[in-house]
């Protein structure tokens, strides 16, 4: 494998160029805008994911990432999870329970104990989970920190530069071509979030994903907590280092993907969501000012789960679609995903339940059957 082109500068793109730098293979990151731009650099930072078959690797790799990457993430361990209701800390334990199951331990917190971890959190509040795993990092800086690294060990990472279509030969792509130019390639990994489908028709390859708007809001800065990662009630997020509560959730507000990158008023129907969901899960800030407001477009396969396969049609072709839960897996998402390159198979975790096949049967409008389709008022409609 002597030359890689990966389509799509979000943490997992970069992190796939970057281990792939690691493993001596030359390297090409097309990004049609900016590096993070999208939700890869606007989310909450998060790096929690039991259900995930890479949730081992995830854990593994996070703590030693500043040091792999030679700058800084901004990583802290642990996280605190909490519920207002007994349902929602029921479905929080449930998530506990398969991380207790992969080794991993937590902490059970009643009300008081919880408020004095969390001081703004609901007094009504259920209770909550103090795991000793997880955490959160700055997706702002992660990105940049990818970025660099991939280029400080010999990378090329092409901005502002849209792909276009491919060249085949011998059932293998042999180049990406853009407007910047055609670049010759081994292999290619799409990681493109919800462009990922658009690019793949080009190769007679059906992607089910569906585009999304998701925000975050960031309110002035409030007094530390001992735990920045402190989230529930629907939404999720951590407070900064300077001490802002940075947030986000759904529902996300369904988008057709011409229209992903068209600015939007910041008092959106998501935004005011989120807003609404952190005041009532921490109501003793609910003083507090929103200074500023992220939107992200991130993209959601049908099931909810990553599609992570390299394919036999191309067979060069590696799919890297993570369903809104990019940014926390990206150590070991690009650590898989060189594997699926240089191997053909990943030997750290079972990925065969995230192949594109899945979606084999899946019926054409399944979109629409599901409601995931952009509101549109009546006066826009006629």
């Amino acid at each position: 494998m002597s030359h890689v082109v990966v389509i799509g500068g979000g943490a997992t793109g970069l992190s796939t160029a970057f281990w792939l730098r690691r493993a001596g293979v030359a390297v090409t990151v097309i990004e049609k805008g900016i590096v993070g731009w999208e939700a890869s650099g606007r989310n909450g930072g998060g790096a929690t994911h039991a259900v995930s078959p890479l949730f081992a690797e995830e854990q593994r790799l996070w703590p030693m990432m500043d040091d792999l990457l030679g700058y800084p993430t901004e990583y802290q361990r642990q996280r605190i999870r909490i519920g207002l209701s007994r349902q929602q800390l029921d479905l929080i334990l449930e998530g506990v329970t398969i991380a207790r199951k992969q080794g991993f331990t937590a902490q059970e917190l009643d009300n008081k104990f919880l408020r004095e971890l969390v001081p703004f959190v609901s007094e009504h509040a259920a209770g909550g989970v103090l795991l000793e795993y997880g955490g959160h990092a700055n997706p702002q800086r992660t990105l940049q920190a990818y970025a660099w690294a991939v280029q400080d060990h010999g990378g090329t990472i092409q901005q502002h530069t849209t792909v276009t279509g491919f060249d085949q030969a011998g059932g293998n792509i042999t180049a990406v071509r853009t407007d910047q130019g055609t670049f010759g390639c081994d292999a290619v990994v799409m990681a493109a979030g919800p462009h990922t489908a658009q690019l793949a028709a080009k190769l007679g390859i059906r992607v089910p994903v569906a585009a999304a708007r998701a925000e975050m809001v960031v309110t002035e800065p409030l007094p530390l907590i001992r735990f920045g990662g402190a989230d529930g009630n629907g939404v999720y997020g951590r407070q900064t280092l300077r001490g802002n509560l940075a947030y986000g959730g759904g529902p996300h507000e369904w988008i057709d993907l011409p229209d992903a990158t068209t600015p939007r008023a910041v008092n959106s129907p998501v935004m005011q969501s989120v807003a609404k969901r952190v005041f009532e899960l921490f109501p003793k800030v609910a003083h507090a000012r929103v200074i500023r407001s992220w939107a992200g477009v991130i993209e959601n396969t049908p099931d909810g789960r990553p599609i992570l396969d390299r394919l036999t049609g191309p067979d060069n072709l590696v799919i890297a679609s993570m369903s809104s839960v990019g940014f926390g897996l990206s150590p070991a998402t690009g650590h898989a995903v060189e594997q699926l390159v240089t191997q053909g198979k990943c030997d750290f975790a079972d990925l065969s339940q995230l192949k594109l096949s899945r979606f084999d049967t899946l019926a054409p409008d399944w979109q629409e059957a599901a409601g995931w389709v952009p509101w549109k008022s009546e006066e826009s409609a006629a």
